[in-house]
């Protein structure tokens, strides 16, 4: 199935950082996938390239992502997928309100529809996905990077809800994502004021898991993103993918449904060679080597 991504998305194996910053190095695509070796072997990046609209949330760009997400989706060789951005000092700035004006009330209904599901769609990976915040999130950007499990972000990043600023409110899960990671007072002050916070911030109030200092190259978030991401490789791949879904679907229901959520999901882990592994290394006093069966 690796096999399968490569050769749909037309993507060459590729080491961190190589396409930073060109957008002829993504083959002209605004959304790319890069699928990494070596030690970053089984991790895949959604590398963000819109250079001239700051990735704002085009219909080209939205339409791109929808495919690389349902690439990603079907491949077990990967195990972490890092949203990144190839510009810098820029994550995503949001809507993209050149095209948004020339659109009906109509359109940019069925085109908010449309957001609202891709932000769904990266949600329901079933993988861990972590999103590396180096620059501005806006709106509809800051709606991506919570759609993600995890959050890194300089401490220089500038993060903020702010549609109602342009007389809109969050319309891609925004007013639904946030009041869950910060809690409602909060979330509502910041979605009533509109107000940026910087990335120090955001992780006093729990919207991002860590903030590191930027560095020169205005990658530090994205380095900080793949150490994250080799912690998570080396665990089981089917224990993880199953405590995601434990997690997410839990958190939608009562406790004793949850409680029946799990259940299920460990019940899909018994079975695993990988479970038997883990035992047996355990026993052995070595690391366990996980296939992801």
């Amino acid at each position: 199935m690796a096999s399968l991504a490569r050769r749909l998305l037309g993507v060459r194996m590729a080491v961190p950082g190589l396409w930073r910053g060109h957008s002829s190095a993504t083959g002209g695509k605004e959304v790319h996938c890069a699928l990494l070796e070596g030690s970053n072997a089984g991790i895949a990046e959604i590398v963000l390239c819109r250079p001239h609209a700051r990735n704002s949330l085009g219909r080209l760009f939205v339409t791109e992502f929808f495919h690389t997400v349902d690439i990603l989706r079907h491949d077990s060789s990967v195990r972490v997928v890092v949203v990144r951005s190839a510009i810098q000092g820029v994550f995503c700035a949001g809507a993209d309100l050149k095209e948004r004006a020339k659109m009906d009330n109509n359109e940019a209904s069925l085109f908010v529809n449309r957001l609202r599901g891709l932000m769904s769609e990266i949600e329901s990976l079933p993988m861990p996905t972590i999103a590396a915040v180096d620059g501005y999130a806006l709106g509809g950007g800051l709606e991506l990077a919570m759609a993600c499990d995890l959050r890194i972000a300089a401490s220089s990043a500038k993060l903020g809800l702010i549609e109602t600023t342009r007389g809109l409110l969050p319309g891609a899960g925004g007013s639904q994502r946030l009041p869950r990671l910060v809690g409602m007072g909060i979330a509502k002050e910041l979605i009533y004021t509109g107000r940026q916070i910087d990335g120090a911030q955001a992780q006093i109030i729990g919207l991002v898991n860590d903030a590191v200092t930027q560095n020169e190259a205005g990658d530090a978030a994205y380095k900080r993103a793949l150490e994250l991401a080799q912690e998570i490789l080396p665990q089981a791949p089917v224990a993880v993918r199953m405590a995601k879904v434990a997690m997410n679907k839990g958190s939608e229901v009562d406790l004793a449904s949850g409680m029946a959520i799990e259940g299920l999901c460990y019940g899909q882990v018994i079975p695993t060679k990988d479970r038997q592994e883990g035992m047996l290394a355990f026993i052995e006093k070595r690391k366990p080597q996980y296939k992801g069966e």
